[in-house]
């Protein structure tokens, strides 16, 4: 057994599922990545212009799920939910690359961002390319 630790959550102008798109690239907005005191430390050397994979906990997602139609579009064939970006599956993690816009203390401001409102932050990471 393991444990994931919230280290933050996300500030959007994104209210529910239905509002977000399904990817940043896709016309998500900037947001707000509210890190807990006790990860203070761990936000040093973040800084504006960096490139971060944002990885959320997908607080609403169905964990039943085990087949969709890719996109939510009836049209597409159903397949698992691991051949597919849904939110909805087993363990719902979400990954979003995002450019850093500003770091203010605790709050790091980034765009583009499809996680809605209140999705915990489990971990971030630098792109590495």
């Amino acid at each position: 057994m393991f444990e994931l630790r919230q280290i933050g959550v996300v500030e959007s102008s994104l209210a529910d599922r239905a509002s977000a798109p399904k990817q940043g690239d896709e016309g998500a907005p900037d947001a707000w990545l509210v890190v807990e005191p006790e990860f203070l430390t761990a936000v040093a050397g973040v800084r504006p212009g960096d490139r971060m994979v944002v990885i959320t906990w997908l607080h609403r997602a169905d964990r039943t799920v085990m087949r969709v139609h890719p996109r939510d579009d009836r049209s597409n064939p159903e397949q698992g939910v691991f051949s597919t970006r849904s939110p909805d599956r087993p363990n719902p993690l979400g990954l979003h690359e995002v450019e850093v816009l500003d770091v203010d203390g605790l709050r790091v401001h980034v765009r583009p961002l499809e996680a809605i409102d209140g999705t915990p932050v489990v971990d971030l990471k630098p792109v590495i390319c």
